[in-house]
């Protein structure tokens, strides 16, 4: 199983790490190194995947969880990425400089939304609910949630 998100790509972040990885390139070729462009691709490539690999490891971890079906242990992963996001919000807020990553959807909304969907799939639905709820007290233009929520209202309509 897997999570129901599509990757949602802010495509204005590519700026800064196309950058980055021209100066990358740059500095190699000031270096004086063969391949300076391949070079700076691959070390922006390998640094950005250990940057996310390290930093939102919970997350990660979580979402093997949901593909194994263990769904509590997913929400418990999820919560402890979103916390550690809540504690160092500027981590999420500037992801496209600091984790290298183009999501256009914060972390945070991707861990709350994550809970809510293995909440719901364990059949703790109230706890779904208030999931999405938040999500939208916290993020108000957040289309999962506000899908979601009519999902349920709609299936709660014709039950």
């Amino acid at each position: 199983m897997s999570l129901p998100v599509t990757k949602q790509i802010a495509w204005i972040s590519l700026l800064p790490q196309l950058g980055f990885t021209l100066l990358l390139v740059g500095l190699y070729y000031i270096l004086g190194v063969a391949h300076s462009f391949l070079f700076g691709i691959v070390t922006y490539l390998v640094g950005s995947s250990l940057i996310q690999f390290v930093a939102v490891k919970d997350h990660r971890q979580a979402g093997q969880a949901v593909k194994s079906g263990d769904f509590r242990a997913a929400i418990a992963g999820f919560q402890s990425g979103y916390d550690f996001l809540n504690k160092y919000p500027w981590v999420d807020k500037y992801r496209y400089v600091v984790l290298l990553s183009s999501s256009k959807i914060s972390f945070r909304e991707m861990a709350l939304n994550n809970i809510a969907f293995c909440y719901s799939q364990i059949g703790e639905g109230e706890k779904a609910i208030s999931y999405y709820n938040q999500m939208l007290s916290e993020f108000p233009d957040s289309d999962l949630a506000k899908a979601a929520l009519n999902f349920i209202a709609a299936i709660r309509k014709d039950s």
